[in-house]
């Protein structure tokens, strides 16, 4: 597939802050890619560099294979959403809208076609004569998509464009937002710092940290294979086990220098007797520190040998509660080594360690 997007080297430093860090990426065309990690980590700062709002101090730009440093932003053709709208206010959802058609000096009659069309597909068929502030938040967002969609631009950028909705609304604007973009097929770039958004929404991640990525891919393939532990903690649910050796199946209990894992939820086993284990013996004592109602499962933060683990549990089964003695097997922990994923399965299971 095509590489619209494509930085190369990137360094951008504000003062002794290194916002960009030898910075290397590309996004292929059509893709919704989104840039995920704390803040602080140098994600909006890509975006305006690709934006033109910021020049780099060193390294190269490209889109559509075309370098673009020291290219005005206007000229770019990319469309920008803000996290808090930055809608007109004295102009009405229409006039939003129809701005950047006015300032390419798209005849009237090409105009109105394209505004009409877009009111509809954001579902606001109806409202173009409201203002902003008889929007309610989630369809104010939508129309701040809806004027960067206008110039038809050929890249879409937005700044953790659902950060100012309730939850609620949030969580429908992410499909709505996934499904408009790939019905358009306009390669797009979101900053999130919100795991969750960034899986439900994007076709592929870039995790950034202190100013370069630590790893790309689809969320599948970064949640199954994280290649460094601030990547297996920052997305999904992780527990960090200074030395895995102590639990039966991954050493011989003593515990020993360099073990240190992370296990993730679904690699426990957590029962209330050994009688619901499948694997009695090779199973843990530990006790229940908590237990926290998810929705669809039971959250169990059970300790095992001075290491608090955090499983899940169904409804189904027998309740645990704070002081309970349970019983654990944990399936699996990751180890990182030589730039990979090493998943360590139990020995009860399986003598070897696969090795991704």
């Amino acid at each position: 597939m095509a590489i619209e997007v494509e930085l190369r080297h990137i360094e951008k430093a504000y003062g002794s802050f290194r916002a960009s860090d030898d910075v290397s990426l590309t996004v292929e065309r059509g893709r919704l890619v989104g840039l995920l990690g704390p803040s602080g980590g140098g994600k909006t700062t890509i975006l305006r560099l690709i934006a033109g709002l910021e020049s780099p101090d060193a390294g190269d730009i490209f889109l559509g294979g075309q370098r673009m440093n020291g290219v005005a932003p206007g000229k770019r053709g990319i469309g920008f959403v803000f996290q808090d709208y930055a809608l007109f206010r004295h102009m009405t959802v229409r006039e939003n809208i129809a701005f950047g058609l006015k300032i390419q000096k798209v005849p009237i009659g090409e105009q109105e076609k394209r505004v009409s069309a877009l009111i509809d597909l954001i579902g606001l068929t109806g409202l173009g004569d409201r203002y902003p502030l008889q929007l309610s938040g989630g369809q104010r967002q939508r129309v701040a998509f809806a004027r960067a969609l206008a110039p038809s631009p050929r890249l879409l950028l937005l700044d953790e464009p659902f950060a100012a909705i309730d939850a609620k609304v949030r969580k429908e604007l992410r499909g709505w937002l996934r499904q408009t973009i790939h019905r358009l097929g306009i390669t797009s770039i979101f900053v999130t710092h919100d795991q969750d958004e960034a899986v439900e929404v994007a076709d592929d991640i870039i995790i950034m940290q202190h100013g370069h990525v630590e790893q790309a891919g689809t969320p599948l393939a970064i949640y199954q294979s994280p290649r460094t532990p601030f990547v297996a903690d920052f997305v999904g649910t992780s527990v960090h086990v200074p030395d895995y050796t102590v639990f039966k199946g991954f050493g011989d209990g003593r515990g020993a220098s360099g073990g240190e894992g992370i296990i993730r939820p679904e690699f426990l086993e957590i029962g209330a007797d050994a009688a619901e284990m499948r694997l009695p013996l090779a199973s843990e004592d530990g006790i229940v520190r908590g237990v926290y109602f998810r929705g669809d499962c039971l959250q169990v933060d059970v300790e095992v040998k001075g290491q608090l683990l955090r499983g899940r549990r169904s409804l189904e089964k027998r309740p645990l509660h704070e002081g309970d003695v349970a019983k654990v097997f944990i399936h699996r922990i990751y180890t990182f080594a030589d730039g990979g994923t090493r998943i360590l399965e139990n020995a009860a299971k399986r003598e070897e360690p696969v090795v991704i």
